[in-house]
């Protein structure tokens, strides 16, 4: 699999009341601070995303990662299905079980840089990934969009996709708010087959 998966749920500094940072004995942690009323979630598995894992930035020299997917294999980069034009690919931290995105194979990053027949196959494919993930998992509603430019909050900027995240009545809690952390219940390749199967039904 193309990326790091790591486990979904944070480390708390405090179980059944106790404060683990100031628990005495030989895995006693020396520091300084002062006590307070805050519990602490601790998600060090974000900190490879933000440092750059797997997308391309001007302190690194990563590729592309939607232009190095297409040239493997469809498990290992996760790849739903393959089109002329765009392919669907699940998010490597996806918000949700099922977030996918749609990209160009052509490395461009602006919806106006698109060929007609391009614009015309990411509509379609957004299109079919919904009835897609209708068919697997029965969200109640989708968030549909791209981030155009880095400052809009385009993680990687210069290549365009299309996300397709699936929603359910109460799908958002404390985790993400508090800890930057989603709980999510289904592993990526196993998503992978049962959207990819789908689609090839459809």
């Amino acid at each position: 699999m193309t990326g790091v998966q790591t486990c979904a749920l944070p480390i708390c500094n405090r179980i059944a009341g106790t404060d683990l940072m100031s628990t005495r004995g030989d895995n006693e942690i020396a520091g300084v601070g002062m006590p307070d009323r805050w519990q602490r979630l601790w998600a060090p598995h974000r900190l490879a995303y933000l440092k750059g894992e797997n997308r391309p930035l001007a302190t690194n020299n990563a590729e592309c990662p939607f232009c190095s997917i297409p040239k493997g294999e469809d498990e290992t980069g996760l790849v739903v299905a393959r089109g002329k034009e765009v392919f669907a690919v699940l998010n490597l931290y996806p918000y949700n079980p099922g977030h996918l995105l749609i990209c160009t194979y052509r490395h461009v990053a602006d919806l106006t840089e698109l060929r007609d027949s391009e614009r015309d196959e990411l509509m379609a494919f957004t299109s079919k990934a919904m009835r897609v993930i209708r068919k697997v998992s029965s969200p109640g509603g989708f968030n549909l969009g791209m981030n155009q430019g880095a400052v809009s909050g385009a993680g990687i900027a210069d290549h365009l996709h299309q996300h397709v995240v699936p929603r359910w009545s109460g799908d958002s809690n404390f985790m993400p708010l508090i800890g930057e952390t989603k709980v999510l219940p289904v592993l990526l390749n196993e998503t992978r087959s049962e959207l990819a199967a789908a689609w090839n039904g459809e």
